[in-house]
């Protein structure tokens, strides 16, 4: 007589939520720095900056995600960054102001931001956090921050060997 083999981690009704699901696609992101459109990279000169915006190519960034920055040591008006925006914006561009970094962390959390929270409900949730993903701490963190409400409890780690996180109090009769 053989004997069936069960999955007792899939039995056991614990929802396993690995990071790399939040990763960001790194193909996608772009950036687009200021430095290119300054006067010997230094200097603003506002009608030839703003000439250069406009002769610009923005559809060469559709499907990609931009973050606009200004690698080089310059003083950069406020109203510039705004004025990049206004033209990525113009062409369907998801773009923030900011380093890679930035841009990463904000896919991050639009990611979990777009979880369905009843599929969490009253869960007993493994977040595995072995994942290569960028600023892990931070995903884990926002991760965490959008199942607490939801969770019965929380670990960290694999089904085998877990860390608790959060255990949600029983209620009081």
């Amino acid at each position: 007589m053989t004997e069936m083999i069960r999955n007792k981690v899939q039995e056991s009704g614990l929802i396993n939520m690995d990071l790399a699901d939040f990763k960001p696609n790194r193909m996608r992101l772009i950036g687009f720095d200021l430095k290119d459109f300054l006067w010997q990279e230094l200097v603003l000169k506002e009608k030839d900056f703003r000439a250069r915006l406009k002769e610009f190519d923005w559809n060469q960034f559709e499907g990609k995600s931009v973050f606009v920055h200004c690698s080089a040591d310059a003083i950069v008006p406020t109203w510039a960054f705004m004025l990049v925006s206004s033209y990525l914006s113009e062409a369907g561009v998801q773009h923030l102001i900011g380093g890679q970094m930035d841009l990463e962390k904000w896919m991050i959390r639009e990611k979990i931001g777009a979880l369905n929270p009843m599929d969490y409900q009253d869960g007993r949730i493994i977040i595995k956090g072995c994942s290569d993903i960028t600023a892990p701490e931070f995903a884990m963190t926002e991760l965490l921050k959008f199942l607490q409400p939801l969770a019965k409890s929380i670990m960290y780690g694999e089904p085998c060997s877990t860390v608790p996180i959060y255990k949600r109090a029983k209620a009081q009769t």
